[in-house]
């Protein structure tokens, strides 16, 4: 049987060499490839064609909800498993609207990580059930977050705001112009009724979107 590729992608070494040392003591998995950001991942997966590609959603540079954007756009079925530190309903939610087959936390036990690979790897879908609970119930009761409003790249631009980036800089993270980075901070205001960007931290930490 053929092992399954995965190209490790994270801004941490110290994260990707844990990772690297779990899989390779699977007699199913193998590293193919690692990356240090979204750029490089995008970079390599045309030459290296992984089976699943295992994206911290949260890194410095475009982030991993545009690299996924961009790894679809060349590879419309490429396998994508989410790993994020973020324990919220929403993180989730995005990323499997984008595109993502998997989303797990790093709170995860191992064998967890090594099942959702598996999964993912075969074309099914996986979520970690206490995300999926979690996810369900906000569905049922109707407690959804008011940054549910927000379009893809509106998400984006609010949690770098929230982080404390300047427009700037995320115009020239994301390759967009000021005047557009702009005009989504005005929309963000506007449908999350925030007067500034302190407003808009306090709404992201409120909903676990970044920590305080």
């Amino acid at each position: 049987m053929e092992s399954i590729r995965v190209m490790l992608v994270d801004d941490h070494a110290l994260v990707r060499m844990g990772f690297r040392l779990l899989l390779q003591a699977t007699d199913d998995i193998e590293v193919a490839a690692e990356a240090g950001t979204g750029e490089e991942a995008c970079r390599r997966y045309a030459e290296v064609r992984p089976d699943v590609v295992l994206l911290d959603i949260s890194m410095p540079g475009i982030g991993g909800l545009d690299t996924l954007a961009r790894l679809l756009a060349k590879d419309s079925a490429a396998r994508v498993l989410m790993l994020s530190a973020h324990e919220d309903t929403i993180h989730p939610t995005r990323a499997i609207q984008a595109g993502a087959l998997g989303y797990l936390t790093k709170r995860g036990a191992p064998e967890e990580l090594i099942g959702a690979i598996r999964r993912v790897a075969g074309g099914k879908t996986f979520i970690e059930p206490a995300i999926a609970q979690e996810m369900a119930v906000a569905r049922t009761s109707g407690g959804g977050s008011p940054v549910d409003v927000l379009t893809a790249r509106e998400f984006q631009v609010f949690i770098a705001l929230a982080q404390g980036h300047s427009a700037n800089s995320i115009a020239q993270t994301m390759s967009l112009s000021p005047s557009t980075v702009g005009t989504h901070l005005y929309n963000i205001k506007q449908k999350l009724g925030a007067a500034n960007s302190a407003e808009l931290t306090l709404i992201a930490i409120r909903y676990g979107l970044i920590h305080a």
